[in-house]
């Protein structure tokens, strides 16, 4: 039966789903005419509303270009690079090395989403050539599922967002401490059923499949660059400029300063690992692991080759966006969903909800903004617990990432495969993870 659907599955993709870019763009059409048609905006309305929109996510979009650009050049540094193989060499099959990749990714992303894809795409590289006979596609899948885990983890902007003093939703939520979200009974059970499961789901569409993806050892070592370049003798005609660019004593003392500043937001912020912690951590590792800036540039130059998807797709989902919100098609969903709801269905409508609105608004804090002001009033009038409710539509925005390209561009640039490679499996994935999520959220 597994082997079916997901033989079935990815023949779906393989033959109809597009670049990420066109389903981008074919998201851009949906959405500009369901506004026209369901609400009070008309055609040249929703042409404001996309271009005021398509900038909203620039500073997002240097952020996860950064993941990939600093993930890569970090990987490529030799310390980390002994360390990945290293833990490569614990999978000796194919079977072990989808197990291996779930597990590491899952508990990365429950750590820090934009870590956990980093790792996740890069230890599956280092697994890749270890054992080429590993269905590489699947093993890239493999490591984006574990992303499914990441807004009920440390990194979760929706739980974070409420347990903050002063959030938006203060007046009315007040301040909700994340030992009723993110360590609450249903939420544990989520992810400690999702922790066990996915590498099993995983493991067993490996063993059901028919057909092998394997990646071809050039690619890898192409994308796993050698940065063991000697050093250049040192010359008397040498420039000064060509002296700094081989000079580790430049890379030591800006490396040095980088430490220094992560130690402090440590020492002053606790365990706050968030998305510009993480790139500048990896930044400055990857400049200190170097050695010299001409070996970091070296590197530098290939990275920057991977995140050219990211800036170009990114404003298009930040048009798509500001046509959801302006035109107030995001809150018509949500409310119609609310309108079928009791106290009892009203957990399970609101991830339904959030999973929807998150194809079209896919970034967590963004969908809260929208759904928020929703979805809390409707709980408190149907007397449902408010974090319940928070966490619900928190598990719905993590629920169709699984088939939404948007957060898997930083993965699958650093793999070097395109969305419809890995969305046949992903789609097992959505379909399994249902069953838990519901479960959890009718029962607790």
């Amino acid at each position: 039966m597994l082997r079916g659907l997901t033989s079935f599955f990815n023949r779906i993709v393989q033959r109809y789903l597009p670049d990420a870019f066109l389903f981008a763009i074919i998201l851009t059409f949906i959405v500009y005419v369901l506004g026209v048609l369901f609400t009070d905006s008309g055609p040249m309305q929703m042409v404001e509303h996309w271009g005021t929109g398509f900038w909203d996510l620039l500073a997002f979009a240097m952020q996860m270009s950064l993941i990939v650009v600093t993930g890569y050049i970090l990987a490529n540094s030799p310390l980390i690079k002994g360390f990945l193989q290293r833990i490569s060499t614990l999978a000796n099959t194919p079977g072990q090395a989808i197990l291996l990749v779930t597990i590491v990714a899952s508990i990365a992303c429950l750590i820090n989403y934009g870590f956990g894809l980093v790792v996740g795409a890069l230890l599956a590289l280092h697994v890749a050539k270890r054992i080429p006979s590993v269905d590489y596609r699947l093993l890239i899948a493999s490591a984006y599922s574990g992303f499914l885990l990441w807004h009920g983890g440390m990194s979760g902007s929706i739980p974070l967002t409420i347990a903050t003093d002063d959030h938006f939703l203060a007046d009315i939520l007040g301040n909700v401490p994340i030992t009723e979200t993110l360590f609450s009974g249903m939420n544990l059970f989520i992810v400690l059923i999702l922790l066990v499961t996915l590498p099993l789901m995983n493991w067993l569409m490996n063993r059901s499949s028919d057909d092998t993806g394997t990646i071809d050892p050039q690619f890898l070592n192409a994308q796993m660059v050698s940065t063991e370049v000697e050093d250049r003798d040192v010359k008397e005609d040498m420039t000064p400029a060509e002296h700094l660019e081989n000079s580790q004593v430049v890379s030591l003392i800006i490396g040095v300063l980088g430490l220094v500043f992560i130690t402090l937001h440590f020492v002053q912020n606790g365990l706050d690992i968030n998305i510009n912690i993480v790139n500048f951590i990896m930044l400055f590792l990857g400049i200190l692991l170097h050695r010299t800036p001409r070996r970091f540039l070296n590197v530098l130059s290939d990275a920057v080759k991977n995140a050219g998807g990211i800036m170009i797709q990114f404003p298009f989902y930040a048009g798509i966006m500001g046509m959801m919100v302006a035109s107030g098609l995001s809150e018509q969903m949500s409310i119609w969903f609310v309108n079928i709801s009791n106290e009892v269905t009203y957990p399970l409508f609101a991830f339904l909800s959030a999973g929807i609105v998150n194809f079209f608004v896919p970034s967590g804090g963004g969908q809260w903004a929208v759904q928020g002001p929703i979805m809390i009033p409707a709980a408190l009038d149907l007397g449902v617990d408010t974090a319940k409710t928070a966490m619900a539509v928190a598990w719905g925005d993590a629920w169709t990432n699984m088939i939404q390209p948007f957060w898997a561009l930083p993965l699958l640039a650093i793999a070097g495969l395109k969305v419809k490679d890995i969305m046949g499996f992903c789609m097992v994935i959505l379909l399994w993870s249902f069953i838990p999520i519901s479960i959890a959220l009718l029962l607790f």
